[in-house]
């Protein structure tokens, strides 16, 4: 999660201590296994998957501390209220045109900041779902979870929350939400050699690992070629970079029957024409470990953070494949600026105590910064048979998809 700059080796990194390194090397044993039944090689793509979700010991499976100052990276939510309360205001006219029906589905639901605030603000709006879900692939933060909601909500807002195993198995009304979901989808490399298109896979080197490019299959080839088509030209030889030709399928999994609603997508990534920009031509892959950002992707599987930026042109076309109106696309200072972040900044100066104005004021400017997350991060909404109103009045950037 990039909320840190400067990529470097792992070799520069902190050491892990000795049970991470046990667990690191369960994991890559695991993944070599993997390797050798495969002939010798698996696409890269199903690397990162292991890597971050292979059960009991991925890297968002197993039990290590992940977000906060403990972790490696610091998520919006975790920063404090500001975040979940604007995003709150955004969803609250959706889930009140749905009406006592609607339910709010939060994918990755983090340490639970996020879901303990935006339940008080839907509560303060008049605009509560039916049912909270939280869908989230590590049993030990779902348990996080849970004690933080017990702890820290009025019982009959905890007893709205329910975590689910995958999405909404019926037809249902009301709001999908994802913060920093899709740069963790596992997604494959490709490279430009001598105009053919090859796709990268990893490989056993010793004890370790390494890669190796082979022939793209058809549906990576086609999604190649349809950026080039798009981009209205030829990506040069050698250019390297990441592609999702799977994202349209995990939209329509993930919204499964919503027949009545809207989703937010907020995540960093770049419209298609400066993702595949000739200066970036080597991908926006990378790997986030104690707050370090590094190069070495394919190094500790289990302990590190792996990631790539999101294509907010492919989600604008994910979303409307899948039935969807595009609601707006904004960086996300914008979108906190239109959702009430003006009410917050007023709230902020009326505090008391100084050091916690200070700490508010503070998460404003990470929150809204162009050299933090303001406009690194993007919020993209899609709507259907419901209208978001003013959420993304401000600083709309959708012309530019």
């Amino acid at each position: 999660m990039p909320t840190d700059s400067g990529a470097r080796a792992a070799s520069d990194l902190p050491t892990p201590d000795e049970a991470a390194r046990e667990h690191s090397q369960r994991l890559a044993r695991h993944i070599h296994g993997e390797i050798a039944a495969a002939g010798g090689a698996i696409p890269f793509s199903r690397f990162m998957e292991l890597a971050l979700y292979a059960p009991g010991l991925g890297y968002y499976s197993a039990g290590a501390t992940k977000f906060g100052g403990a972790g490696d990276f610091v998520t919006a939510p975790e920063l404090g209220p500001v975040f979940a309360a604007c995003v709150a205001d955004a969803v609250a006219p959706v889930l009140q045109q749905i009406g006592p029906s609607a339910l709010m589905f939060e994918l990755g639901g983090g340490t639970g900041a996020f879901a303990q605030v935006a339940l008080m603000r839907l509560l303060e709006l008049d605009a509560l779902p039916a049912r909270y879900l939280i869908l989230e692939p590590s049993a030990q933060l779902r348990e996080r979870q849970r004690a933080r909601l017990f702890e820290r909500l009025h019982p009959m807002l905890f007893e709205l929350v329910e975590w689910v195993e995958g999405p909404v198995p019926h037809d249902w009304n009301g709001v999908l939400f994802a913060n920093e979901v899709i740069d963790a989808l596992p997604t494959p490399r490709f490279s430009i050699r001598g105009r053919e298109v090859m796709e990268q896979y990893v490989a056993t080197d010793g004890d370790r690992f390494g890669t190796q490019w082979r022939p793209a299959d058809s549906m990576l080839l086609q999604s190649v070629r349809f950026i080039e088509r798009r981009l209205g030209r030829a990506l040069p030889d050698g250019y390297t970079s990441e592609l999702l030709p799977q994202l349209p399928y995990w939209i329509q999994a993930v919204a499964g029957g919503l027949k009545r609603g809207a989703m937010l997508f907020i995540d960093y990534g770049y419209v298609r024409g400066e993702y595949y920009a000739d200066d970036r031509s080597n991908g926006t892959l990378r790997a986030f470990y104690r707050h370090r950002m590094h190069d070495d992707v394919l190094a500790w599987p289990g302990l590190q953070d792996v990631t790539a930026s999101v294509d907010f042109t492919a989600l604008a076309e994910a979303g409307l494949s899948a039935g969807f109106d595009l609601a707006g696309y904004c960086s996300q200072s914008s979108f906190l600026l239109g959702n009430g972040l003006a009410g917050v900044l007023s709230r902020i100066e009326q505090i008391g105590d100084e050091s916690e104005r200070m700490r508010r004021s503070n998460e404003v400017k990470r929150l809204t910064l162009p050299t933090e997350m303001g406009e690194r991060f993007q919020a993209m909404g899609f709507e259907k048979d419901v209208e978001f109103g003013a959420a993304f009045l401000a600083g709309d950037l959708s012309y530019r998809l």
